[in-house]
């Protein structure tokens, strides 16, 4: 763990985690974009993306490694609280405090000793992590550079049982959930998928399908390139056309479209997805008190 600099903390309020349950949810930005090692082997590799104007670098250390699609579901459960907490009309801060136990049920991870331990791992990647990114900035040559987690740490009382972890979210992860609300609901049956370019397709397409009839279609090899794997183009395409196969991801249909040499990948929400995004856009109505 870095050093903890207390300032930072002293400045900021607690949030203490809420009981759930409670709906799941992402932010858009990080289903949009690639921010994650989709291997649960080590990558120290970075990755480098850029489309049109924007850009994104994420960079990892030797000691721990570049943080993963799995790490990530800290960030999901952590949107989840503060998204929850927000409609509740409770004050919300980037200084949480929880249980370990409340993270790994979450995100449906077992209890035992060695699920804490990996825990803990995934806490040090996400802090060692560091973006940058144009993404949200006023001009594509401002980069925003941060690391997922500022700082974390592990909470003890006097006689040194422990109490919990403490952690402090990255600024911008923040901003982007509460201040602009960049985030989507997604099926908890996210986490029962194993293979990380299957997590991350649920996300891209979670993002882009949404509530269109139609979904959206990409090219193979742009979505080899939006995923920033690591795997040949010939094995990404390997993968995915055993997804679609498979019919791997919660909520939408799959459908690989070969036009002469390009291959393209379509999707489109079932109507389970339809029917759920419409429930889903009821309750916000009734929360907000939008009549339309």
């Amino acid at each position: 763990m870095r050093k903890v600099d207390l300032s930072e903390r002293i400045a900021l309020n607690a949030f203490h985690a809420l009981p759930g349950p409670f709906a799941v949810r992402d932010s858009q930005d990080l289903m949009a974009y690639p921010f994650f090692s989709l291997a649960k082997s080590k990558r120290v590799a970075p990755i480098h993306f850029r489309t049109g104007t924007l850009t994104i670098e994420v960079e990892a250390t030797s000691q721990f490694g570049m943080a993963t699609i799995w790490d990530a579901d800290v960030l999901i459960w952590a949107a989840s609280q503060l998204v929850e907490a927000r409609d509740r009309g409770l004050p919300t801060s980037r200084l949480m405090v929880m249980t370990p136990y409340e993270i790994l049920t979450f995100g449906r991870r077992g209890t035992s000793v060695r699920a804490y331990h990996r825990l803990k791992a995934a806490l040090d990647r996400l802090q060692s992590t560091t973006i940058a990114t144009s993404i949200r900035q006023p001009t594509e040559r401002r980069l925003h550079r941060f690391s997922w987690i500022n700082e974390w740490t592990e909470r003890a009382d006097a006689d040194g049982r422990p109490l919990g972890i403490e952690l402090v979210l990255a600024d911008w992860f923040y901003r982007g959930l509460l201040d602009d609300g960049l985030f989507l609901t997604i099926d908890s049956a996210y986490f029962e998928l194993t293979g990380g370019i299957e997590r991350w397709l649920y996300r891209l397409v979670r993002k882009h399908a949404g509530r269109q009839a139609a979904g959206w279609r990409f090219d193979f090899r742009y979505l080899h390139a939006k995923s920033g794997s690591l795997a040949s183009y010939r094995n990404f395409a390997i993968d995915l056309r055993a997804i679609a196969a498979r019919q791997a991801i919660p909520g939408y249909q799959l459908t690989v479209v070969r036009r002469g040499a390009r291959e393209d990948l379509r999707f489109r929400p079932t109507q389970r997805r339809r029917v759920a995004d419409l429930i889903s856009k009821l309750a916000v109505k009734l929360r907000t008190g939008d009549k339309r």
